[in-house]
């Protein structure tokens, strides 16, 4: 059963919902945060392009943070890489080999979403898909949001012709399924994070 999001920058208003979500609902302490939006322009004046970044781990199933991580601190469960935060030892591997500059060390340890490990398990959706006003975010069975972000793309392609899916390949396949309305470079995703 390999779980997944779904995200729509095409719909994301950049309201930070998620992110007060995920800090509330995970108790986060002051300093740790698992979501950053940020809003991007692109573009010279007059003909500017404005878009939202909704960065967060993306869940790779090939996830070098896991491959270099010495304690077993960072794993794989579902299709989603989770962090026991007690086993990490503080090397720093993890941050240093993730192609999005996901983790972060806080208090000497690795720090990073889990997908809301308990809440998840026990059958509820994470807490920033449960806060969404503009059903930007979405969770469930890989294949499903997979399927679902194709359908987004055919209605958004015919607003923005270079809008794709991203994350289906993309380090072995993303646990986040993006639908992109522009190219993965122009909102400050790497093509290729192999």
């Amino acid at each position: 059963m390999t779980k997944a999001y779904l995200l729509d920058l095409g719909r994301c208003i950049g309201c930070q919902a998620c992110v007060v979500a995920c800090k509330t609902g995970n108790e986060l302490p002051e300093g740790m945060q698992y979501i950053h939006i940020r809003e991007q322009i692109s573009g010279t004046f007059p003909n500017l392009v404005g878009s939202t970044d909704n960065h967060r781990c993306y869940h790779c199933a090939d996830a070098a943070c896991v491959s270099v991580c010495p304690t077993g601190a960072l794993f794989k469960e579902n299709g989603l890489t989770r962090l026991h935060r007690d086993d990490c030892s503080g090397c720093e591997y993890c941050v240093q080999s993730c192609p999005y500059e996901v983790p972060v060390m806080v208090d000497g340890r690795s720090s990073k979403c889990d997908a809301c490990a308990s809440t998840t398990k026990a059958g509820g959706d994470p807490w920033c898909v449960t806060t969404c006003p503009s059903r930007a975010l979405a969770f469930g069975e890989r294949d499903e949001i997979i399927a679902e972000a194709h359908s987004r793309i055919a209605t958004m392609k015919t607003r923005y012709a270079n809008a794709q899916v991203y994350g289906e390949t993309q380090a072995g396949g993303l646990g986040v399924i993006m639908v992109l309305p522009d190219a993965p470079e122009a909102l400050g995703l790497p093509a290729d994070p192999d």
